[in-house]
């Protein structure tokens, strides 16, 4: 017998008594986890870096988790929807990921045994560099915590649990004070800990909804369309940065992403030098690749899902839009009118394990950042020491209070969960990258030179975004940034070394 849907749509959607069940449970496990491992933390090395001994495999996954947020699992499933499969075809670029970052790029970085990876940057380029950096990172993490809490809250939640939209931020500022109370008592273990938890979570939630679709239409093949549906994207090949997407445009992003950020994003080079060599990093890195491609996967499967159940179930939706209209939300509200009890607690813990493991990241990350790279750098020698494990705690609920201020104006930025990720959220991830590539890879790279590449790879990014120069696409942003910066750092070194006066020796 068919699996029958006990939710028609013209009744206000609630959640059951299981579901809520599930999801106190899901947040008490989160917050013991945390308490379990703050009994484990007895230095600030412990507390940020695991003690540089942690298991490389739970590290690959927690980098996994800290990197595929609730944006992919609900960004990825609406653009199969609204644009086809080409966007997954990017996975083809992951052997050369691989190679490229643990052959060239980690083994770099393990090199310096520093704490903060903007330490690197001085040591080569001096302070400047290290500062914007510094700068640059913070405005990319703060902005895609933000994002993380707007989409999870205003999108996902809204969608699947009926609340005035006044409550919106109440609601973002508990999912923010759980993460923030496990992150800041536990560390990154139990930070790494709860990441490889919930990665189980929220990939089961969606392997969870494509089962039921299946069984619902009868068949693992009928979440596949017959015909090429009108509305995707034709396919095509090769390279074109006026068309968003395109295989070789996929590939192309993809790879420049994870390339810019395993070398030079805090929260991917942490988890390296929490691991004890080159070959332990590598191992997590590739742990961490291969968990992508199953989440790839099972994303993929699950906008098919959504599309082939919406399709046949038109009424569903809702009147006034259609359904590609509705992308960004019918994997949010299959969850409620698609799933029985219980399982839709389930899988709204997958949606709030996919923010958690993102912003915890990010909230060590960001506290490690502002605690090494500006409280410790420019406190006075002279000054007494504050007790450092409790000072990186604090910095904790200080980020969490400006990510909670900083959500407010995401829902502003025009365009579909994928565009908004790429104008807000990666408008640094390149030009940050320049800076690492200057420092590491190019032997005559001066300070000067390489600040200012960083500045025009941050301009051609913002007028890429919200100026289209030049009819470039949203998917083009970093590319040509990151293409932009190192040709004008290469450039403004060389002139800053034949026509300048050297810089003065740094000590």
């Amino acid at each position: 017998m068919m699996f029958t849907l006990i939710r028609i749509p013209d009744v206000e959607i609630q959640l059951a008594l299981l579901d809520w069940i599930v999801l106190v449970a899901y947040g008490l496990g989160m917050l013991f986890i945390g308490w379990f491992y703050s009994r484990k933390n007895k230095t600030k090395e412990d507390y940020l870096l695991g003690g540089r001994k942690m298991n490389p495999t739970a590290v690959g996954i927690s980098l996994f988790a800290a990197l595929i947020s609730t944006l992919s699992y609900l960004t990825y499933p609406a653009e199969m929807i609204q644009h086809g499969p080409i966007i997954f075809a990017g996975a083809l670029a992951f052997p050369l990921v691989y190679y490229v970052a643990g052959w060239w790029l980690i083994p770099r970085i393990m090199q310096m045994k520093v704490t903060s990876a903007y330490e690197i940057l001085e040591q080569k380029l001096g302070l400047s560099v290290r500062m914007l950096a510094t700068f640059m990172f913070l405005s990319l993490r703060l902005l895609w915590m933000a994002t993380i809490v707007y989409v999870t809250v205003d999108v996902a939640l809204l969608s699947v649990v009926q609340f005035d939209r006044a409550y919106v931020p109440f609601i973002g500022a508990l999912l923010m004070v759980i993460t923030i109370v496990y992150t800041s008592m536990g560390g990154l273990k139990a930070v790494v800990v709860t990441d490889v938890v919930q990665s189980f979570i929220f990939l089961g939630g969606a392997l969870l909804s494509i089962v039921v679709v299946c069984y619902q239409l009868g068949s693992f093949t009928a979440i596949f369309p017959a015909n090429w549906p009108t509305h995707w994207d034709s396919l095509r090949l090769g390279f074109d940065p006026q068309e968003r997407t395109t295989l070789g445009n996929a590939m192309l992003v993809l790879f420049v992403w994870y390339i810019c950020t395993t070398g030079s994003d805090q929260m991917a080079i942490q988890r390296y030098l929490s691991t004890k060599d080159v070959k332990t990093a590598r191992k997590s890195f590739r742990v961490s690749l291969s968990t992508d491609i199953i989440a790839y996967i099972l994303l993929a499967l699950v906008g098919l899902a959504m599309l082939a159940f919406f399709t046949k179930n038109e009424g569903f939706l809702i009147a006034e839009k259609t359904l590609n209209e509705q992308a960004d939300t019918l994997f949010p509200r299959f969850i409620m009118i698609g799933l029985p009890p219980g399982v839709s607690g389930l899988v709204i813990a997958g949606l709030l394990a996919a923010a958690m493991s993102s912003m915890s990241s990010g909230l060590n990350s960001v506290s490690s950042v502002i605690a090494e790279d500006i409280v410790k750098r420019f406190r006075k020698k002279t000054a007494p020491a504050s007790d450092p494990l409790k000072q990186v705690k604090k910095l904790s609920y200080l980020t969490g209070l400006i990510v909670m201020a900083l959500s407010f104006f995401v829902g502003e930025v025009p365009g579909n969960l994928l565009d908004v990720i790429m104008k807000v959220v990666n408008l640094f991830v390149a030009p940050l990258f320049v800076l690492f590539f200057m420092a590491l890879f190019v032997p005559f790279a001066t300070g000067r030179a390489t600040f200012w590449a960083g500045i025009i790879g941050v301009a051609v990014a913002i007028a890429v975004a919200f100026w289209g120069v030049f009819g470039i696409t949203v998917l083009w942003i970093m590319p040509v940034s990151l293409v932009t910066g190192i040709v004008a750092g290469i450039v403004l070194s060389y002139a800053d070394r034949l026509l300048l006066k050297p810089e003065p020796e740094r000590s």
